[in-house]
């Protein structure tokens, strides 16, 4: 089953033209979505999810018109927002349980049956008496997966999942996504560009509302190859490099700015060749569409 947007626009009541004729093809699988904050994902999850409508344009999961058959849609939807808010003084049980209700489990012992396997699948079984409101930030993301997952969903969208995680809840909620994409689509709408090099088969960089580049994490990274160049330099001499050089990121190190540049050749004495990485290809792309 893939998902198909054909020409999505959307513009808001100040103007802002949050998607642009957004075209996109998205098979199953991870699939990282990078951008800016601005850059219209948020838009776009929030269209996929059936939470706003758009001007104009088709999107399609499989045969279902996500536009003109947002009931269908939902289905067959796990959506894990930005912000997953959590009911006070409940626990993580009866959390689950409440979802599964609202999703049309209805026989009781089917549904303890399903909660119990998702705070199992997510490792949060021993928590399960537990109010989600004093879970921690890694712990609330999985609860958030689970009950993402009930219904057996075939599109998951998650929206800016690991901001604000610490490393360890970060790699476990990895783990935890990469396991649920087998066979269905999962698209992970970030601005962390590394969450996208670790887990994403497939993935888009979007700005302004556009797609401006797509493909695989490591083939639009060896486009790059031989063109990635980096110097570390005085304070000072930022603005002056600006102007001379594609300069497409830099970064402190030590109190200095360590610039990397976009060229076909070795640019002046102290430039070093690096081999590109994701990182580079996000603000190489996202220079690009501003300039």
């Amino acid at each position: 089953m893939n998902l198909i947007l054909t020409n999505l626009n959307k513009t808001y009541a100040n103007g802002v033209k949050a998607l642009d004729n957004l075209s996109l093809e998205i098979s199953s699988g991870m699939f990282g979505l990078l951008g800016p904050n601005g850059a219209g994902k948020s838009s776009l999850m929030r269209t996929l999810s059936t939470l706003q409508e758009i001007d104009s344009g088709t999107a399609f999961l499989g045969e279902i018109d996500i536009i003109k058959n947002p009931v269908a849609l939902r289905k067959v939807l796990g959506y894990l927002p930005q912000e997953f808010g959590v009911y006070p003084k409940i626990t993580a049980k009866q959390l689950l349980d409440h979802m599964a209700i609202l999703k049309g489990v209805s026989v009781k012992k089917e549904r303890k049956d399903l909660v119990n396997y998702l705070l199992q699948k997510v490792n949060l079984y021993d928590k399960r008496n537990k109010e989600v409101k004093g879970f921690s930030g890694g712990m609330k993301q999985r609860i958030g997966i689970a009950q993402a997952l009930i219904g057996n969903p075939k599109l998951i969208i998650v929206d800016e999942p690991t901001a604000g995680l610490d490393p360890g809840e970060r790699n476990r909620f990895h783990n935890l996504l990469a396991d649920v994409a087998n066979d269905v689509i999962v698209i992970l709408s970030t601005h962390i560009v590394e969450d996208v090099r670790e887990l994403c088969q497939n993935m888009a960089i979007m700005n302004y509302g556009k797609i401006i580049c797509k493909g695989k994490p490591q083939e639009v990274i060896n486009e790059l190859n031989n063109k990635v160049w980096q110097k570390l330099i005085h304070r000072n001499e930022l603005e002056s490099y600006n102007n001379t050089y594609s300069v497409i990121s830099n970064k402190m190190v030590g109190g200095s700015p360590l610039i990397h540049i976009l060229s076909e050749e070795k640019p002046s004495e102290g430039f070093q060749q690096v081999n590109p990485t994701l990182e580079d290809v996000f603000f190489a792309k996202i220079n690009s569409a501003i300039n």
